[in-house]
């Protein structure tokens, strides 16, 4: 592999999965995940993890939520891109959001590095890692006040 050097810095690119359920009634859940590991540490988060080299965006989104949740074959779509500097604390991290609603109960699993996960009631979260109360709050606002063509089974 050919090797190149910039005078800029590289940031990480991560790939983060909102799942939704229950969309037709009044208090639908989010599925989070409990981090196992620093930072953060037994804070919940948004199933997601970093970009391996050779894979896209998508394929990312779809292998790091079946490994925090089990979850796999869900109609994800991308959401929207979060980068402001500081919003990880191990250095300079752009995230690219998927998200997914699910119709019906699927059983979800922690696995990876994931303590546990759980579903809540969009209107009672948890206290919540990095930046994704910001993330939650603007698919709120974008995405709970319309109707979907995107639900997944």
């Amino acid at each position: 592999m050919k090797k190149y050097c910039y005078d800029y810095s590289m940031p990480a690119v991560t790939t983060d999965c909102i799942i939704a359920r229950a969309r037709n009634t009044n208090r639908p859940e989010l599925l989070w995940s409990k981090r196992k590991n620093e930072p953060y540490q037994g804070l919940w988060a948004l199933a997601g993890g970093f970009v391996e080299i050779n894979e896209d965006l998508q394929q990312s989104a779809e292998r790091e939520l079946e490994e925090e949740t089990g979850l796999k074959q869900l109609d994800l779509q991308q959401f929207k891109t979060y980068g402001r500097p500081g919003r990880d604390t191990r250095g300079r991290t752009i995230a690219v959001v998927y998200y997914a609603w699910l119709k019906q109960h699927l059983p979800a699993e922690a696995g990876d590095h994931a303590a546990e996960v759980q579903w809540f009631p969009i209107d009672q979260l948890p206290a919540l890692a990095f930046d994704h109360h910001e993330i939650i709050l603007d698919f709120i606002r974008t995405m709970m006040q319309q109707p979907t063509e995107n639900e997944s089974s």
